[in-house]
């Protein structure tokens, strides 16, 4: 297919189709909407621009068209194994991002971001990772660019997930745990717990401390942000386009959410059709309050209107480790306020005895994240199969599994509960 020349921005059509945006960001300190100058100390000015654009579309770059085209763009696959393992006359599909240079979605915003950082003079970036997807796609976007790269892992992933550490320092990165002794914020969040896992909000923290600090670094970060879900609308337009060429349309969106970039990426572009009133409605958070709070447990970003369990929350020590986040995009959080998506949670036992439905059927072992979604498949496909009809379901594959195996081995031996 074509490869797609421009990446799609949902605030576009919200504005246009539903009148209203969601809440902005607001500077914690004056509690106004923040300015291009309040965030230029860590980011670009060119993702500052695409943070804040209400254009339909921003331009893909030449050099991030280059590297795209090694990967992109990735299957859409027809789930057939599944399909008759659940006796479904549901279509199911999965858009296959297990196949990009990093083995997950999230090489998708980590290349547009370490090219725009380096065009702007940046020689470092620090971020934040949970499972090591993220981290693992900026690193390998940093040495693309010729970039250093600093990476903070939430301590509960960085034991659970060493194999992750290595593809990171593979590429060059420093990769600490987090709550670190390197930062001032993780040494507060280590006197007031030695023992505490880790949060992204903590790792974010650390990250965010070391950008500030350092002229020469900016700071990166993997999800919640308008522009990394605008970075990721590459998967749904792809879609969107593979699936006309089936002659299909969608009846159930799905991805699974921590920040909510995989499932943006997916959902948005048939988002965008469905507000201009070119498809029918589309369906995917479930104990957060939508209210403003910080993105990061030290209190260091702006403050975003999202569902929120609130920035000091620390999640379980659960294998999904992409999904530990206390908040949501605000993007995400309004559209589920508006009732133009829905959310369900599951446990973790549930979620990987769905993974390996998956992988017996297909041959693909998923990505503790993905296995989320896959549950949700497989009950909608179940619910097909209840009520006779054929539906048209598609998912967002977003990552492989083949460095959680400790996750699946615990599953298989009876640890995990």
């Amino acid at each position: 297919m074509k490869q797609v020349q421009h990446f799609l921005n949902i605030n576009y059509y919200l504005k246009k189709y539903l009148g209203e945006l969601a809440e902005p960001a607001l500077n914690p300190g004056t509690k106004q909407p923040i300015k291009p100058e309040d965030l230029a100390a860590i980011f670009p000015m060119e993702l500052i621009r695409q943070e804040a654009t209400l254009d339909e579309f921003v331009e893909i770059p030449d050099e991030v068209a280059a590297i795209y085209q090694k990967y992109r763009a990735t299957p859409l696959v027809r789930a057939r194994g599944l399909e008759k393992y659940l006796k479904t006359p549901a279509r199911i599909y999965y858009k296959n991002e297990s196949v990009t240079l990093s083995g997950s979605h999230k090489i998708n915003t980590a290349i547009p971001q370490a090219y725009y950082n380096q065009k702007e003079g940046i020689k470092r970036l620090a971020t934040e990772t949970g499972a090591g997807q993220w981290g693992s796609a900026l690193a390998m976007a940093c040495s693309l660019f010729g970039l250093k790269c600093l990476i903070f892992m939430v301590k509960v992933s960085f034991e659970q997930k060493p194999q992750r550490q290595t593809i990171m320092r593979f590429f060059g990165a420093e990769v600490f745990a987090s709550p670190s002794m390197k930062t001032q914020a993780g040494r507060k969040f280590l006197l007031k717990n030695p023992k505490t896992t880790g949060s992204l909000g903590m790792a974010i923290s650390e990250a965010i401390e070391v950008a500030a600090q350092d002229k020469t670094t900016n700071y990166a970060l993997g999800s919640v942000l308008n522009h990394v879900l605008l970075h990721q609308t590459i998967i749904g337009q792809e879609a969107r386009q593979q699936l006309k060429d089936y002659g299909e349309k969608p009846d159930v969106v799905i991805g699974c959410c921590g920040g909510g970039s995989n499932f943006s990426g997916l959902a948005f572009p048939f988002l965008a059709d469905q507000l201009a009133g070119k498809a029918k409605g589309i369906r995917s958070m479930t104990k957060g309050e939508y209210r403003y709070d910080f993105g990061d447990t030290g209190q260091m970003t702006p403050l975003l209107k999202m569902e929120t369990l609130g920035a000091d929350f620390v999640p379980s020590p659960i294998h999904a480790g992409g999904l530990r986040y206390h908040g949501i995009a605000p993007i995400l959080a309004f559209l589920h306020q508006k009732g133009l998506m829905e959310a369900k949670a599951y446990s973790q036992l549930s979620v990987f005895k769905a993974a390996q439905i998956f992988a017996q059927a297909e041959g693909i072992i998923p990505a503790p994240e993905t296995s989320h979604a896959i549950k949700v498949v497989i009950d909608e496909a179940l619910r097909c199969k209840r009520q006779k009809q054929e539906e048209v379901i598609i998912f967002n594959f977003s990552g492989h599994g083949l460095l959680d195996l400790k996750g699946y081995e615990d599953f298989l031996s009876g640890k995990l509960k």
